[in-house]
């Protein structure tokens, strides 16, 4: 046999070596759910799931036949299911947290700002400080309301008035000859139930602070220069620090509110007179020391800040620390003041100064409203064209109206409420009743609570005939909208497409539908003012009036007042079923996860913000995912799942997001959040976040009434983000393989459209196919440089 040899250098050169090729790189599909939730097993569509990481309130599951790494598969990709729904949901007494939501509605408006690049920074400032201090009086407000039925209606009136004492057994120890008989003793006692219901707000701010504001800041800072997207900042959410120094000044207005109700109440006598000279200069130093605590409250909202271009870890100032301790300090003095013993004096009629204080705060709402929307205005006209949200940019000062308007309604229907309770034989200040009644004003507000659903009525029913209307449009063409089908139009099938899509459009109306309602409580407001200095209820100013006017006045005061008492019922029994029936959740709760997505940045006492234990979740998870196993990975959004998606992405640095693609679906990113927080999720934001993330697509239909197209263009080298709208339903009418109706899916079931993993798939081609991912280090090895400091990666975090 003979064999050829070629001699080089006197070397036998052997058969080339056969090519290494490189193991396929692992990828996940990493899934995110929407409002309501559901559980891991559905979101894996596996019976068996195990936990990856996480706890009882938000975790990440696999399914346990796929726990080992594996490469991508188009028709069976490896997921990771995050559910997070335990942030926002659980038993029910988690629906008590309804009852704070003004608090929720006023943090809103500090997110509303326009945009206004540039220049605007002191206009932002002043838009920053006005939605703190509108967010002051609400906290104010509500002390009030407990102060008017505990100091007022209980302890001044009922436990004044033998008959209502005798009819509530409970509060016989407080009349009569008892040592606690006297006025300013049933006051101190009567004090319990304000200070309680601080304590309370406190506690709950405090409790909700320790598991969500307290989450450890997303795991890797960006290192990019220039302008960043704020969502990108490293301390956006993280806001421990904020959110106790507002916790430690809303918690002292509170208690300054009580100290005041007791020193205005005590005042009138003391200064009369007839009381001890000495208890009134008490009283008027008292009196001076609680104005200046009211100065240091003020100072410090308007000097409270954010600070978000790093996690916030500052100390506490000195005087956050101690405004607090201070208040209840002065509080426990006021209280031994107030129960000093007055021999002389009586209660009668209703508490003393109390009846100005609802009007005042009514005023000074009515006034920081009108300044935050000629502030926001400013704002929005100096906001390019193409970056303005809804109202004129007065989205903010309108949801600020309407928290105001609630916490009025919350405040008016517990008092009258309570007054009925105590005195159930004649309405409050009629012939044979036994106690004066609540302040002036809410009798006021009562009654011009039918107007103001009589303003909503008028909006539903316009904005019903304009559904029906646009239905009737829209259904003549839906049947084009299939061409590769044969069947012949149907008529009644057009017409429920239609109607689907018709009332899906109902979203694009809802801020001409909040500027009426706003624009509407305030008229309102000004009329529940003016009343009020009249010092007379609606019924007894128009006796004498035409019966026509008399009737009308009557029905609406006392049809207003259960209308208030019954409204905060519903609202509880609402919220209840809301938390325990993911169905009823489905319904409302996405204005609750929109409201409470955002960080307490205006009111400590709002429902916590669940973004701020998710985003950091999520995060973390993808850079210890591709840190660990050097692969890729797509992260799939429903709903609002989409938006903590997006959140989540940005705060990841350039060299993991290089091996990251998005996929949302039924997304209100620019439906919702750009049109309302177009600071944080308007045009610019969101070409931001598309030049992050490249590998961007999103899935839209024209019959999902909170999903809509980002509306994203794709520039030079990338891709546009939208696909649709897609078909809903999937066929119009019957065919072999599908043999009965599809329902119509609106907002849900979007992987059931074969577009979803076809883009899916679509997507991870163009991971592949992109410009070579930064390199990751596996553990083990060095970290490769990428302009961040080397991190030590958790290993069992990864798989």
């Amino acid at each position: 046999m003979t064999t050829d040899h070629t001699a080089t250098g006197g070397h036998t050169a052997g058969p080339a070596p056969e090519p290494r090729h490189a193991p396929p790189e692992p990828a996940l599909e990493l899934l995110v759910h929407g409002v309501g939730g559901t559980t891991p097993q559905e979101m894996l569509e596996s019976t068996w799931t195990t936990r990856v990481t996480g706890d009882g309130t938000a975790s990440i599951h696999r399914r346990a036949d796929d726990l080992a790494e594996r490469p991508w598969d188009d028709d069976d990709p490896q997921r990771e299911a995050y559910c997070w729904s335990g942030l926002t949901s659980g038993n029910g007494a988690r629906a008590l947290w309804l009852l704070l939501l003004p608090f929720m509605i006023v943090n809103l408006a500090h997110w509303m700002r326009p945009t206004a690049p540039g220049g605007a920074r002191h206009a932002q400032d002043v838009h920053a400080v006005l939605v703190r201090l509108v967010a002051l009086t609400l906290t104010v407000l509500f002390t009030a309301g407990a102060c008017a039925v505990a100091l007022d209606l209980i302890a001044w009136q009922c436990a004044g008035s033998e008959a209502c004492a005798r009819r509530t057994s409970w509060l016989e120890p407080l009349s009569g000859d008892s040592w606690w008989a006297q006025p300013g003793r049933r006051l101190a006692v009567a004090a319990a139930l304000p200070v309680a219901l601080t304590a309370l707000l406190w506690w709950l701010s405090h409790r909700t602070w320790s598991s969500y504001e307290s989450a450890s800041p997303p795991v890797r800072p960006r290192p990019d220069g220039g302008e960043r997207a704020a969502l990108s900042l490293p301390g956006f959410w993280y806001g421990r620090r904020s959110v106790a120094r507002l916790r430690a000044t809303h918690t002292a207005a509170a208690l300054f509110t009580v100290t005041t109700a007791l020193l205005l109440a005590t005042a009138p006598f003391d200064q009369s007179g007839r009381g001890s000279a000495a208890l009134d200069a008490t009283g008027r130093a008292l009196l001076v020391l609680t104005v200046l605590g009211w100065g240091v409250v003020l100072v410090q909202q308007i000097l409270h800040g954010r600070t978000e271009q790093e996690p916030d870890e500052r100390p506490d100032p000195p005087m956050t620390r101690t405004l607090p301790w201070g208040a209840v300090a002065l509080l426990a003095v006021v209280v031994l003041h107030t129960a000093w013993s007055r021999p002389r004096w009586t209660s009668g009629g209703r508490l003393p100064a109390g009846g100005g204080t609802f009007p005042s705060l009514m005023i000074l709402q009515g006034f920081l409203v009108v300044g935050l929307a000629l502030t926001a205005y400013w704002l929005h006209r100096h906001t390019p064209r193409r970056e303005r949200g809804a109202l004129l940019g007065l989205g903010g000062p309108a949801v600020a109206m309407l928290a105001c308007g609630i916490g009025g309604v919350f405040t008016g229907g517990v008092a009258d409420r309570v007054a009925d309770w105590l005195d159930p034989s004649a309405a409050p200040g009629e012939e044979g009743a036994t106690i004066t009644g609540p302040p002036v004003v809410l009798s006021w507000e009562a009654a011009v609570i039918p107007a103001l659903l009589a303003v909503v009525l008028v909006l539903a029913v316009a904005a019903a005939v304009r559904t029906r209307r646009l239905a009737a449009r829209l259904a003549p063409g839906v049947r084009s909208g299939y061409p590769d089908e044969s069947c012949a139009p149907l008529r009644e099938r057009s017409a429920r497409i239609a109607a689907s899509v018709a009332r899906a459009r109902l979203t694009d109306s809802a801020p001409a539908l909040v500027g009426w309602i706003a624009g509407s409580c305030l008229l309102l407001g000004l009329v529940v003012v003016g009343g009020s200095l009249t010092g007379e209820s609606p019924a007894e100013l128009v006796q004498g009036a035409p019966a026509l006017v008399t009737a009308v006045t009557d029905i609406s005061q006392v049809l207003g007042s259960w209308l208030m008492g019954i409204g905060v019922v519903v609202l509880l029994a609402v919220g209840r079923r809301a938390y325990a029936d993911s169905g009823a959740r489905r319904t409302v709760g996405i204005l609750w996860d929109v409201g409470t997505f955002w960080p307490r940045a205006a009111h400590p006492f709002a429902p916590p913000c669940y973004a701020e234990r998710a985003v950091p979740d999520l995060s973390w998870r993808m850079g210890t995912y591709i840190d660990a196993t050097a692969g890729r990975l797509i992260i799939s959004g429903h709903s609002q799942g989409s938006v903590l998606a997006a959140a989540a992405v940005w705060q990841l640095d350039a060299a993991t997001r290089s091996r990251i693609a998005l996929l949302t679906h039924g997304s209100p990113l620019e439906r919702l959040y750009g049109r309302w927080f177009p600071a944080y999720f308007g045009p610019t934001a969101l070409r931001s976040l598309h030049q992050d993330v490249p590998c961007w697509r999103n899935l839209w239909r024209a019959t999902d009434p909170i999903g809509g197209p980002v509306l994203v263009l794709g520039g030079p080298g990338m891709a546009p983000v939208d696909r649709g709208p897609l078909s809903d339903p999937l066929f119009y009418g019957r065919n072999l393989l599908r043999p009965l109706p599809e329902p119509v899916l609106g907002h849900g079931d979007y992987p059931e459209d074969p577009a979803f993993a076809e883009e899916r798939s679509a997507l991870f081609r163009r991971l592949l196919r992109g410009q070579a991912a930064a390199p990751i280090a596996l553990p083990g090895q060095a970290a490769p440089a990428t302009g961040r400091k080397a991190r030590r990666t958790d290993a069992g975090g990864g798989a």
